[in-house]
């Protein structure tokens, strides 16, 4: 297995761990995605994926029916999504992946939270090059062939393939296949999958870290205090880190 499977595999039951920051997330990525391509899903691809992923996260259909009419209100602010780098304490980088409609209040409490946490906020482009920037899609397993399907996918730019255990305190989950491409090949991918009639059940983007630090248990527990502050903030969608996972 590659280093997306590892990746996946540490972080699987971090992400979107809090129902509320889930639907919090899925209601700005809407207002994004109508704001860039308008409100019907069958014309406007990247709507498309975030009603998927908000069938994945159990969304009920009103919310997300209630957030796309409220997108196309010219009065409904967008958002922007805004990548901050810097280093958590003992030298372990981090990026902090932001959707926001107050640039200024959000980089105020990122820099605070670098600031408790005996972290520093950096610069652009000061820990980005540390990690590949990744896409990834999930469908059900079904009966593809794992081999047969990355050879079909190759083409459109998929790099790892691999099978994804269905979530067991989920009734709703299935085992599914992950894929994934480089992060420009991001439609390209999702337009085959589509054209292949796979049903797509989710869809996202990584950062994933070249290099990975180990840290003690004190130290992880230093760092910990950092990540737990951006977990918090209803402005950040995704912390990724250099720190390895156990």
């Amino acid at each position: 297995m590659g280093r997306a499977f590892e990746f996946r595999k540490a972080r699987k039951m971090k992400r979107w761990s809090a129902m509320a920051k889930a639907f919090t997330r899925i209601g700005k990525d809407i207002v994004i995605a109508v704001k860039e391509g308008g409100p019907d899903p069958d014309s406007n691809s990247r709507l498309r994926a975030v009603i998927q992923n908000a069938k994945s996260v159990n969304m009920p259909k009103a919310n997300v029916e209630r957030a796309i009419k409220k997108a196309t209100d010219k009065d409904t602010a967008n958002y922007e999504t805004v990548l901050f780098e810097g280093y958590a304490p003992h030298g372990i980088a981090v990026l902090v992946e932001t959707s926001t409609n107050n640039n200024n209040r959000t980089v105020a409490n990122v820099r605070s939270y670098f600031n408790k946490c005996d972290g520093s906020l950096g610069t652009s482009g000061s820990v980005e090059f540390m990690f590949d920037h990744k896409c990834h899609f999930r469908i059900p397993k079904g009966d593809h062939d794992l081999e047969e399907l990355e050879l079909e996918l190759i083409d459109y730019g998929a790099e790892e393939l691999f099978v994804d255990e269905k979530d067991e305190e989920d009734e709703n989950s299935v085992d599914g296949i992950m894929i994934y491409a480089e992060f420009q090949n991001y439609g390209a991918l999702q337009k085959g999958l589509e054209d292949m009639g796979i049903e797509i059940l989710s869809s996202d983007f990584e950062y994933i870290p070249t290099i990975q630090k180990e840290v003690t248990p004190e130290q992880k527990e230093d760092i910990d205090k950092l990540l737990e502050k951006f977990d918090e903030d209803d402005d950040v969608n995704n912390v990724y880190t250099t720190m390895k996972e156990d």
